[in-house]
């Protein structure tokens, strides 16, 4: 239902969580309410929201929040790449590095991994999901891909990986497998809200946002594809610069979220990746996995 906690399954503890959500009443207000539905639609899915909430948390005086934001969701800062009071703004502190080894990657070359830090779902062929976070919601993927028949057709009966990440989460997103990217596209402009409280009522939110679409020619793998999201308050998705036809690597950092939450959706031809047994149990009980970026996804058939 729309008003329950949102709940995940911790892959390192084996435990049930409740998530702490940051801006919780405001996204109740947001998506649970018809005046929340209505500005949102209004004004806050426009750009222009983020883009001035961005241009607020990236001045100095943000940077106040950074501490009581670390103490009240308990943040490891001995993974940071530099000293809390290095953080110039609360949006430099959000885009955070870590340091050297904080995310060790699965050398197996057979192995797919999750490309950040956050709840994942997956679902192992497209077509036969019974629901997605709610009961009668299914994917999209003509439009997830922009309108792309001839792309949709050849991921039509894959495997799909949704990896949502929230507020508190390191917010760098890397390659999932290693191989050429062939292209990047951008579509879409508006920014809705990506958080379970959003998606319960509509999955389509992820397809109408803005996104850059990625697809990268892999040997073991085929052909993937790997679409960041943004979000409301995700004004802004940046990259490391990589040309068109470049070789990529497993785990190399693609790029960053700035603040806000953000998912990301990792897309598998038929019949060529096997999905990580705990993330296929608990998406089938609609739960979301807990899991870093680096660890095994799943592996290559």
């Amino acid at each position: 239902m729309s008003g329950d906690p949102i709940t995940y399954f911790d892959r390192y503890e084996q435990v049930l969580k409740q998530e702490a959500v940051y801006g919780e009443a405001s996204l109740r207000f947001a998506y649970e309410t018809v005046p929340g539905r209505f500005l949102g639609w209004l004004f806050f899915s426009r750009p222009l929201f983020s883009r001035l909430f961005g241009w607020y948390m990236s001045r100095p005086a943000s940077a106040a929040r950074i501490r009581p934001f670390i103490e009240q969701y308990g943040l490891d800062a001995s993974e940071f790449a530099q000293p809390v009071e290095g953080y110039r703004s609360f949006n430099d502190f959000f885009h955070r590095e870590l340091r050297a080894g904080a995310r060790p990657v699965d050398p197996d070359p057979e192995a797919v991994v999750f490309p950040a830090d956050g709840r994942h779902m997956g679902w192992q062929e497209l077509g036969s999901e019974q629901s997605v976070f709610v009961k009668g919601q299914r994917w999209n993927l003509e439009q997830l891909l922009g309108g792309d028949t001839r792309l949709a057709e050849r991921f039509h009966r894959g495997s799909l990986v949704l990896s949502r990440l929230c507020p508190v989460d390191y917010h760098h997103f890397h390659f999932p497998v290693s191989g050429r990217l062939r292209e990047s596209r951008w579509m879409d402009s508006r920014l809705y809200s990506v958080n379970p409280f959003a998606l319960r009522r509509r999955l389509a939110y992820l397809w109408e946002n803005k996104r850059c679409l990625n697809l990268i020619e892999t040997v073991h793998a085929g052909l993937v594809c790997f679409i960041e999201i943004g979000a409301t308050n995700v004004g802004t998705i940046r990259h490391h610069p990589v040309e068109a036809g470049a070789e990529v690597e497993k785990g190399a950092d693609k790029g960053w979220f700035e603040f806000g939450g953000s998912s990301i959706i990792t897309l598998f031809e038929p019949g060529r990746i096997r999905l990580a047994d705990d993330l296929l149990d608990q998406a089938g009980r609609g739960i979301e996995l807990y899991a870093r970026v680096g660890d095994r996804m799943g592996s290559c058939t």
